[in-house]
């Protein structure tokens, strides 16, 4: 077994001592406002898959900030296609992170959200049918209501928008039932939309210390949109790994 990697703070103000799980925490806040991070790890030339999968560009440090991001969040967003290719089992957390967030006053477990507009998903994905917590579908008009009703029978589906999904809408309903602080995994398509819809205020990025090659995409498809401006909040190091965080600057 690869073994825990120490995790240390290079800017602002490097430490000399490697973080403990509740220091890398303390690095990633929630915020007493509606938020939402968008979490993705990439080669240094900007790959977001090796071989097809993230997996293949993650290591011990990225796994090791992956699960506490997962347990500081409400909800837990995701594209279909994502959840279907990387083979997304149920979000379960070990029961020091449960109590955590018992004592912080939230559900043991963040809710997933999948977002689908043609609603490629079946009930039996292991994902929805064996979920700690009832998921949340989060789809458009345009999408079969048959399968909406088959879907209703493991998650809530909640339609926004007609032929394309409202984000915006969606998200102010998340916020509105109290999953205020909403954690993004992908995939591209929907760190694209997002990004388009001007969501994103907060971007946690993995840069993994190798060359991918021509070929793979980034960790962004879609439309293209304007560019946003991030401010760097952190940077941490696991050896040759980087871990960085960014903000959105706020321009009022």
């Amino acid at each position: 077994m690869e073994p825990v990697p120490e995790i240390h703070r290079v800017w602002p103000g490097p430490g000399g001592t490697p973080l403990t799980d509740e220091g890398i925490a303390a690095a990633y806040p929630r915020l007493d406002r509606p938020h939402l991070r968008v979490n993705f790890v990439t080669s240094v030339d900007g790959a977001v898959a090796l071989d097809g999968y993230s997996a293949g560009l993650s290591g011990e440090a990225d796994k090791r900030v992956f699960k506490l991001l997962r347990g500081v969040c409400d909800a837990l967003l995701v594209g279909a296609g994502t959840l279907r290719h990387e083979g997304y089992g149920p979000v379960r957390l070990d029961a020091a992170r449960r109590a955590w967030r018992r004592e912080q006053g939230l559900a043991e477990y963040p809710t997933l959200v999948v977002v689908s507009g043609r609603l490629d998903l079946t009930p039996d994905n292991p994902a929805l049918a064996a979920a700690p917590v009832r998921p949340i579908v989060l789809t458009c008009g345009s999408s079969a209501a048959e399968r909406r009703k088959a879907l209703a029978e493991v998650a809530d589906v909640q339609v926004y928008g007609e032929t394309e999904l409202d984000l915006t809408a969606a998200l102010d309903h998340l916020r509105s039932v109290g999953l205020r602080q909403l954690l993004c995994e992908g995939g591209p398509h929907l760190f694209g939309a997002l990004t388009s819809a001007d969501l994103v205020d907060e971007l946690c990025l993995t840069v993994s210390p190798l060359l991918a090659g021509p070929g793979a995409a980034r960790i962004t498809a879609g439309t293209p949109s304007p560019p946003r401006p991030l401010a760097l909040a952190h940077v941490l190091a696991a050896g040759d790994v980087l871990l960085l965080r960014y903000l959105k600057i706020d321009k009022t």
